[in-house]
């Protein structure tokens, strides 16, 4: 194998190694049965030290590739010296935690993912706590009962295993990566709690993670720790990213873009219209995010709700939560709680 330049004309997740910039690569690699397809990984390399931004999922497949696409510029697993990780969920955290049983290699985690990660952690928890009692207040209780098929209710102890502490919480400012390199952390909630990006002003860089992403919108607020408003977060998260200068954008998933100014300015008018459209819901006569999900259409296609596995149920209810908790907030719409659900109408 050898590095490839990075094309936007070949398929994004195809397995290999892309060079991005001088000294950075992009690594795609494996996710099970994953609508996303892949995550990219990053490279970071002066020739002598390596550094990575975020680690894929803990997968036999997803090592080899790896290993495979670090011998493509002279590189090991060892030789990793550091895990820079955007956010803790598992397809960017928990091979970075069995590089480090193995190699010894450092991790290093926004300081907001400390709650989530520590509840993930417990073997006495489940994995969708936070998601069941939000669907509950959200009246999906049709939703709930086919995640506790798919789910259960009892604690998932072998699932718990990859989700060790970082070596180091990482707070907002500059930050070395290599000796003539570094990468400014900037705090962008709303995907989780604690999800950062990682600036790199002086190569014109941005690793996004999953909180700008190229072809869809990223989840808003899937955590186990319980965040108040979640969208509300995420689009001050893009505003701040909007007021900083532009950079080429390499994200998590999809392919490297050139502006992520652009791909914000689009994210932000595609939820000004959900919103829009979030709220004409409650004046059609929805008064729950459930009743509200089952009017609105998902993903490209405009899916019905109905037409989605249990997963991405939860997903699109946890979304239009999201909005409808953003309009009460602005004073568009009204909610009050009765018997554990909450209940919309115009003020």
């Amino acid at each position: 194998m050898e590095p490839l330049a990075e094309d936007t004309a070949r398929p994004w997740a195809e397995p290999g190694i892309y060079r991005v910039a001088p000294g950075v690569y992009r690594i795609p690699l494996p996710l099970p049965n994953d609508g996303l397809r892949a995550v990219n990984v990053y490279a970071i390399t002066d020739g002598t030290s390596l550094v990575m931004i975020d680690s894929g999922w803990a997968l036999d497949e997803a090592r080899e590739q790896l290993r495979a696409a670090l011998a493509a510029i002279g590189a090991e697993l060892g030789d990793i010296s550091q895990f820079l990780v955007t956010h803790v969920h598992r397809d960017h955290y928990t091979q970075a935690v069995a590089l480090r049983r193995e190699f010894g290699n450092k991790i290093a985690l926004g300081e907001h993912e400390e709650a989530s990660l520590k509840i993930t952690a417990n073997p006495q928890g489940t994995p969708i706590t936070a998601q069941i009692r939000l669907l509950w207040q959200a009246g999906a209780d049709p939703v709930v009962d086919e995640l506790r098929k798919m789910f259960g209710d009892q604690p998932a102890e072998s699932d718990t295993t990859l989700w060790e502490d970082p070596d180091q919480w990482l707070t907002e400012g500059r930050f070395t990566v290599l000796p003539e390199r570094e990468l400014d952390v900037v705090h962008t909630p709303g995907h989780t709690a604690g999800h950062v990006v990682f600036d790199d002003g002086a190569a014109g860089l941005m690793f996004t993670g999953d909180h700008v992403l190229p072809h869809i919108t990223p989840s808003i607020g899937f955590q186990p720790a319980e965040t108040e408003m979640p969208l509300r977060d995420f689009l001050g998260s893009l505003r701040l990213v909007r007021g900083m200068p532009d950079r080429r954008m390499l994200p998590a998933h999809g392919p490297v873009s050139e502006s992520v100014h652009q791909r914000v300015d689009e994210l932000l008018a595609h939820h000004e219209q959900r919103l829009a459209t979030t709220a004409d819901t409650v004046v059609a006569g929805a008064t729950t995010a459930y009743e509200a999900a089952q009017r609105l259409g998902w993903t490209r296609r405009e899916r019905r709700l109905a037409e989605l596995d249990p997963f991405n149920q939860m997903l699109a209810v946890s979304e239009t939560k999201a909005h409808l908790d953003l309009l009460v907030y602005q004073g568009k719409l009204a909610a009050t709680e009765a018997d554990g659900v909450l209940r919309y109408r115009l003020p």
